[in-house]
């Protein structure tokens, strides 16, 4: 079976929830800041791949070509097909041999149990980051999540880095290693670049007063309104990504009046 370059396939043998990218062009055309870079290491080209998936800059569905990469980083086929095998390995993308790499496109079943993970695990690290004792780490925590103080507007991908750097902020002030080990693991950031389509100026706006608002809990050690926010934070996260992909597998008009109202909310 032949795949298009603005198709992805997330199985051989079954296709679920796909679809074709917005936007299709390669992404050295999409990024201005990504001049070929001569001699770039495998670790480079791999950190930069990731940062454009979990910014949403290589959206669900979009196909990484090969002498794309190469171009764009002045590098030969080696050092990229590497970094592909390496990002496969994190399960950020798909990686079929003789056919191609595209950018995971998760499924509706595992966004919802990725979210029910994520909103247990993070509600514990903003309870245990509530209750850490070090001044040191607890100042690191601050200056961290400094962003989100800010009232300037944000465009999508700006917001998702930064929601990725509060959200580990709190992990590292939390300090259990094993929850911090598992967090990477997971890629959780990777839920919310899969939908953010979701993420209008409404949205945006109400997840940074929320962001701020599970901060200030963990500054004044109140474990459990940390928790409990945290946990309300995720959850209005899972709502919206969830009704999202409902909408886009009926396409009624009642779906669609459903995610309007949640934006709103």
């Amino acid at each position: 079976m032949r795949v298009s370059e603005g198709s992805r396939v997330s199985n051989p043998a079954a296709v679920e929830d796909t679809a074709t990218p917005r936007g299709a062009g390669r992404l050295s055309d999409r990024r201005g800041d990504d001049p070929p870079l001569h001699g770039a290491t495998v670790a480079f080209i791999v950190e930069r791949l990731r940062e454009d998936i979990l910014t949403g800059r290589a959206p669900p569905g979009w196909r990484l070509v090969e002498w794309e990469l190469t171009s764009r980083f002045g590098v030969s086929r080696g050092p990229v097909r590497e970094a592909l095998r390496r990002l496969a390995a994190e399960g950020l993308i798909e990686h079929w041999p003789h056919r191609g790499a595209w950018v995971r496109r998760l499924s509706t079943r595992e966004i919802r149990e990725l979210f029910q993970i994520r909103v247990e695990m993070e509600a514990l690290a903003a309870r245990l980051a509530a209750g850490a004792e070090d001044p040191e780490r607890r100042q690191r925590f601050a200056e961290a999540i400094r962003p989100i103080l800010s009232d300037k507007p944000r465009s999508v991908p700006e917001y998702l880095m930064e929601n990725a750097v509060f959200h580990e902020a709190v992990m590292t002030l939390a300090g259990n290693l094993q929850l911090r080990d598992l967090a990477m693991r997971l890629h959780l950031p990777l839920i919310m670049a899969q939908v953010g389509d979701i993420l209008t100026p409404e949205v945006l706006g109400a997840s940074v007063h929320e962001h701020r608002a599970v901060a200030k809990a963990i500054r004044d050690r109140d474990a459990g309104d940390a928790a409990a926010l945290m946990r309300a934070h995720l959850e209005r996260a899972a709502a919206l990504a969830l009704e999202r992909r409902s909408a886009e597998a009926d396409g009624s008009k009642e779906g669609a009046e459903r995610l309007a109202a949640l934006h709103k909310q």
